[in-house]
């Protein structure tokens, strides 16, 4: 077995990183660095190995609800040693891909995992996005952080065919968030007539349909520069942006998804606005200067005018945080509550209109609901008058961290996402070392239950999803609530004790107001209409639904028809 650990001395270093580029906008860093291998005992020290097991303080989070497995406790990256015992941090492994950030790994590390290179016996990674049929290869123990199928939302072409389908349907009232897009070759002779209607005098970017850090982007006023026979994205240029002194910004927004069936989406509050090295000017002779037009750190970071900023408070240089940048609107007199709802809005419609194809791969590919969750980078721009456009959106954003500010957005961000998606101890242990593991720490059961998250159903329940999947909101949002299944209670186990552990994410679907965004979903979803009817019911009075699901817990009716 290949195990990989670090000491004291390199936690201590600044993290470096050096990006590299793949095929589905996947903006993460690959970061080269010689790790030194374990000692001869296979495993890392920590100091509450030389004590007493049972001196250390509780090693798990308990759930919210009696007879469901505890979840690990994930620690901050720079936080001191994991106080876990062997009998726990033996069973906790995580596969080190060629990309897993250095935040990840200080995370894991020092919330006890080991890092393995070729075991199979990993219950975490963090990785590329795999080929949607190589999902089925993983085991119900193992959590990956990508769904199947996300390409449909993180490859611009995608995006926009998704995007554009719903505005076809529901108009550009509700879907005009993108600017006006064509996908070439295909989409050339509608392009040409457009062109042909505008005299050639609007500006249009052009960009590969699936790259990232700015690769191949360009902003263009001719014809003759736009490439005829390559797949390529043509997009509307956005020439009047909002500027702050004087130079074009954008926002990296970090989204969490941990359900696409039910769709549970999350906005963590703080990402970061990142800013182009050079003034911005709408003159046509200046379309070439990239430095200028494009705001992506990997490109502006080479500019001789490129301002770091090393303080998370400040708003100078060429990066900002989110939350000093509403703190500088809110002084400008700006609305920012009415922006942030805006955003919100934005990303909640780009989820829907991913998930027909998302979900369709998934139900293909994965057998267990605990196998998958996503954090995407949602990149927005902001016009002159205030409104946000969604630019793209990358699977696998970059968590790069070379600099304090970086560290002071992603470093708390990688904490409160683990905690959140809930790990679990392998269900495999063997009976007695779990029967142990229980009894030391006053649970009733300590390893993975992987009965809770199989997607098969009973017949009373299928029958009762086809009977309320096709009804009207007011014929089911009382109802739903009233004979609830054992898959029912599983599914709102899981959705109470994820929001216990939200911390700084804000959740935006589904909440208690979410219930209008039903309706511009290709079809209508049993899980969706369930969560809606909860929010509704017990969104304002959490603790009141929650003794609902445990009195049922504690009966143990969760765990019934799961054969």
């Amino acid at each position: 077995m290949d195990i990989i650990t670090y000491n004291h001395h390199e936690l201590s270093h600044p993290i470096a990183s050096d990006e590299t580029e793949d095929d589905l906008d996947q903006d993460y860093e690959d970061e080269q660095e010689e790790l030194p291998f374990l000692n001869d005992s296979n495993r890392i020290i920590t100091d509450c190995e030389s004590n007493e097991e049972n001196t250390c303080a509780l090693p798990l989070r308990r759930s919210l609800f009696p007879n469901v497995p505890p979840y690990i406790i994930f620690k901050s990256f720079d936080s001191t040693a994991h106080n876990l015992p062997i009998t726990i941090t033996k069973h906790l492994k995580w596969k080190l891909s060629t990309i897993t950030p250095l935040l990840v790994r200080r995370t894991v590390v020092n919330s006890g995992f080991r890092l393995v290179k070729k075991s199979q016996e990993w219950i975490g990674t963090w990785g590329k996005h795999m080929k949607s049929n190589c999902f089925k290869s993983l085991r119900d123990t193992q959590k990956v952080n990508h769904f199947p199928g996300t390409f449909h939302i993180g490859r611009k072409d995608r995006l926009w065919r998704n995007l554009s389908r719903l505005m076809s349907k529901h108009g550009r009232k509700e879907f005009g968030f993108v600017p006006r897009t064509y996908v070439l070759p295909q989409d050339l002779r509608s392009f040409r007539q457009v062109w042909e209607k505008t005299g050639g005098k609007e500006k249009w970017i052009i960009k590969p349909p699936a790259s990232a850090r700015g690769t191949g982007i360009r902003v263009v006023h001719r014809w003759s520069q736009i490439p005829k026979k390559r797949p390529i994205i043509v997009q509307q240029y956005l020439s009047k942006p909002l500027l702050i002194g004087g130079a074009k910004f954008d926002l990296r927004l970090y989204v969490l998804v941990t359900s696409f069936n039910p769709l549970r989406v999350y906005l963590y509050p703080d990402g970061l606005v990142r800013f182009a090295s050079v003034k911005y000017n709408d003159d046509i002779n200046y379309l070439s200067d990239r430095l200028m037009h494009l705001t992506n750190y990997s490109i502006n970071k080479t500019s001789s005018s490129y301002t770091s900023n090393e303080c998370a408070d400040s708003c100078i240089g060429h990066k900002w945080t989110i939350k000093t940048f509403m703190s500088y609107l809110e002084k400008e007199g700006v609305n920012t509550k009415k922006l942030w709802n805006s955003v919100k809005d934005i990303i909640v419609k780009t989820m829907i209109a991913g998930e027909p194809p998302i979900n369709t791969l998934t139900r293909t590919n994965i057998t267990t609901r605990y196998s998958c969750f996503e954090l995407f980078g949602v990149d927005i721009l902001l016009d002159e008058n205030l409104k946000p456009w969604l630019l793209e959106v990358n699977i696998s954003p970059s968590l790069q961290s070379s600099s304090a500010l970086d560290i002071a957005v992603k470093g708390p961000l990688v904490k409160n996402l683990f905690n959140m998606v809930g790990y679990q101890l392998p269900a495999n242990l063997p009976h007695k070392e779990a029967a142990t593991l229980a009894k030391t720490y006053d649970f009733e059961c300590v390893c993975q239950d992987v009965r809770l998250d199989k997607m098969s159903l009973s017949n009373q329940e299928k029958q009762k999803q086809a009977l309320y999947v096709n009804l009207d909101r007011e014929d089911y949002v009382e109802d739903i609530l009233e004979d609830l299944t054992p898959d029912d209670v599983r599914h709102l186990i899981a959705h109470e004790d994820e929001i216990s552990q939200a911390d700084r994410f804000e959740r935006v679907f589904p909440t208690s107001t979410s219930s209008w965004y039903l309706d511009f979903f290709d079809v209508p979803r049993y899980y969706n209409l369930l969560l809606d009817a909860w929010e509704d019911k017990y969104g304002d009075c959490r603790e009141q639904g929650i003794q609902v699901l445990r009195k049922l817990c504690e009966q143990k009716f969760h765990l019934e028809n799961t054969a």
